[in-house]
């Protein structure tokens, strides 16, 4: 009678009681299968290489053709752009007005990251130390939560909440503080008519965008500092201000810093809230935004691009030196 031999077994042993199928040896697919297996930094670069692709000609094409055409000029009669290399449109840059909207834009980034990161920092102390279980939850959803609507909602529902027809204004109104408002508005440079066309009225709209982007950082590095050296610190003696000030704040400042890293880049680029609430002056954002649409100066619009990418870049790498990027 004859015998009939078990289907040939398709799976290769590696080890003790893995049994990983194979495909036949023989086909292509099998033997380039097998290649990679043995090979996985190959495989892992094959992997990485579209990606990579992608964000070469894209992110850094497109900034490279931006850096390309901050080197061009404009003609003031034609209005046609001039393909040599120059740097006029970088002495047009550096005149007074054109300082005056990148040193608004740098103290408008500086005053919110530094606003944020001290009403961030006792929130996220709460809750990385004391805070737990649905307090905890709560706390992440209140903070998270703004985050969930849409940006341009948020923005006009401040606009609303500014103005002078305002909630804010009525609260103060019902609370015989229209005074203090109005010696709020009378104030130079930051004042204006309400506080929907002020540059106090934005700067509180970028406190409140951004805020989410410092708390959370800075909680995070708050959970990584070990609650034994706090008690090390008490132990030998130290107030609950010096252990602050010597252990706390120095192991949660990097933290502070990737936060800071948020707040400062998105406060900086931003043209949007500018547009919205505030003054007519111009910030970064609206300049370039004018320049390339309306005035239709693409150089000097690009121009304007480069002045946040190299202040970003001088403040990366100070931000590395603190160690923030181990925070984030």
């Amino acid at each position: 009678m004859p015998t009939i031999s078990p289907p040939e077994d398709r799976t290769t042993h590696h080890a003790a009681g893995d049994r990983i199928p194979s495909l036949p040896p023989t086909s292509l697919v099998g033997r380039v299968s097998t290649f990679l297996y043995h090979h996985p930094l190959l495989l892992l670069l094959l992997f990485l290489i579209p990606p990579l692709l992608w964000l070469g000609v894209i992110y850094l094409g497109a900034l490279g053709a931006l850096l390309m055409q901050s080197f061009f000029s404009i003609d003031e009669f034609s209005g046609v752009i001039n393909r040599e290399f120059t740097l006029r449109t970088y002495v047009e840059l550096f005149t007074p007005a054109n300082m005056d909207i990148v040193l608004r834009t740098v103290l408008m980034a500086g005053a919110v990251t530094l606003a944020s990161a001290l009403i961030a920092f006792p929130i996220a102390y709460y809750m990385a130390r004391y805070a737990r279980g649905r307090v905890k939850a709560l706390l992440y959803l209140a903070v998270m939560l703004p985050l969930w609507s849409s940006y341009l909602v948020r923005v006009y529902s401040w606009k609303l909440i500014l103005a002078r027809e305002g909630i804010l204004n009525w609260a103060f109104a019902k609370l015989h503080l229209l005074w203090l408002m109005d010696a709020v508005l009378a104030l130079p440079v930051v004042g204006g008519t309400s506080l929907s066309v002020s540059y106090l009225g934005t700067f509180l709209v970028f406190m409140y965008i951004w805020m989410p982007y410092m708390i959370l950082p800075i909680q995070a590095a708050l959970e990584r500092v070990p609650v034994s050296l706090i008690e090390a610190a008490s132990d030998l003696g130290a107030r609950p201000g010096v252990a602050f000030r010597t252990v706390i704040l120095p192991l949660a400042f990097p933290g502070v810093v990737a936060g800071s890293i948020f707040t400062f880049s998105l406060t900086l680029g931003d043209y949007i809230i500018p547009g919205i609430i505030g003054s007519s002056r111009f910030f970064i954002g609206q300049a370039v935004y004018s320049h390339q649409g309306l005035a239709g100066n693409i150089p000097l619009a690009a121009a304007f691009s480069v002045v946040p990418i190299v202040i970003m870049a001088f403040y990366l790498s100070a931000a590395k030196k603190l160690g923030a990027f181990d925070a984030l």
